[in-house]
């Protein structure tokens, strides 16, 4: 479906072309460091383990939602340039992928905060760290962010937004839009927090009482691994917050003129930061892609965080 310029005025500025190019790139880059981290993953069976498999997950939620932001940007860009306002069934069903992506990639990182905790609570519960169960609980996240999707495509809530060149759900002050945030982003964001409070108290209440050693420190160094995972958090919170800025303004009707293409350039960003991030918190991955980078073989075993 294409809409004609005289029927719909919008003003093309002069930012629109710079920060769709910025946008785009950083979505190649991103797109590229989540197809390197998942081919290594994947490539290194040395490390395939569950806390692996959690990662992957997380690369893999990563990569689809590079995905989605690069066909985003690059249909912005092409508009942009050619000053054209078009859209068709594909910019809607890309959206509904972006949706789903975005609370995958969110509750991927939910999940593997709860498996630490699992670690640290419950050591002698194997079924509950085994690769069977943490499957299914990934499957189950997936399963969820793909039901939660179709209402909003079969209801008509995802629209075309001219002065966005984006099909997006409009920022408005209805049940939806407040579902939407809670759903994808402040429950699992949230979780996250609540659970490190948690295994904080845990860890100091094991350290009150008599602990084997070995369990102690194993806590601790769970506790560590967590604590690195929040710096990850603290950035997606922070590329994130405009958007969910945005939507808070929006039910006062003060949101900004662009509020999507200035929320999508600091997410756009947002994915090499975290991708590094990933990166750096992931000992057997960043071991393994540097030995390939030195070219060394692959085949020592590494420790597993």
């Amino acid at each position: 479906m294409s809409t004609e310029n005289n029927s719909i005025s919008v003003d093309f500025q002069s930012w629109f072309i710079p920060i769709d190019i910025l946008s785009t790139i950083c979505c190649i880059i991103s797109v590229i460091l989540a197809l390197v981290f998942l081919f290594v993953i994947i490539a290194d069976k040395t490390y395939h383990t569950v806390s692996m498999l959690l990662v992957t997950n997380s690369c893999l939620a990563e990569l689809i939602v590079g995905i989605y932001v690069l066909v985003a940007a690059s249909f912005k860009l092409n508009n942009d340039l050619k000053q054209i306002y078009f859209y068709d069934s594909f910019c809607i069903l890309m959206t509904c992928i972006g949706y789903i992506s975005v609370g995958i990639q969110n509750y991927s990182y939910l999940l593997q905060a709860i498996y630490r905790y699992i670690l640290v609570a419950y050591p002698v519960r194997l079924s509950y760290r085994s690769f069977k169960f943490q499957a299914f609980l990934i499957s189950l996240t997936w399963i969820c962010c793909i039901i939660y999707s179709i209402p909003l495509m079969l209801t008509g809530q995802i629209k075309y937004l001219p002065n966005e060149q984006l099909c997006q759900m409009p920022l408005e002050f209805s049940f939806i839009t407040i579902f939407n945030a809670l759903y994808i982003y402040i429950i699992p964001m949230s979780s996250i927090v609540l659970i490190y409070i948690k295994m904080v108290w845990y860890v100091r209440e094991m350290s009150k009482h008599v602990t084997p050693v070995n369990r102690l420190f194993h806590a601790k160094r769970e506790l560590r691994m967590v604590r690195r995972r929040i710096s990850l958090i603290f950035i997606v919170i922070a590329f994130g917050l405009p958007y969910q800025v945005f939507i808070f303004m929006s039910f006062a009707n003060r949101a900004p003129k662009y509020p999507f293409r200035i929320a999508f350039t600091f997410i756009d960003v947002s994915l090499i930061f975290i991708l590094i991030a990933l990166l750096q918190i992931t000992e057997p991955l960043k071991t393994s892609l540097m030995k390939r980078i030195n070219g060394r073989p692959t085949n020592t075993i590494g420790a597993v965080s």
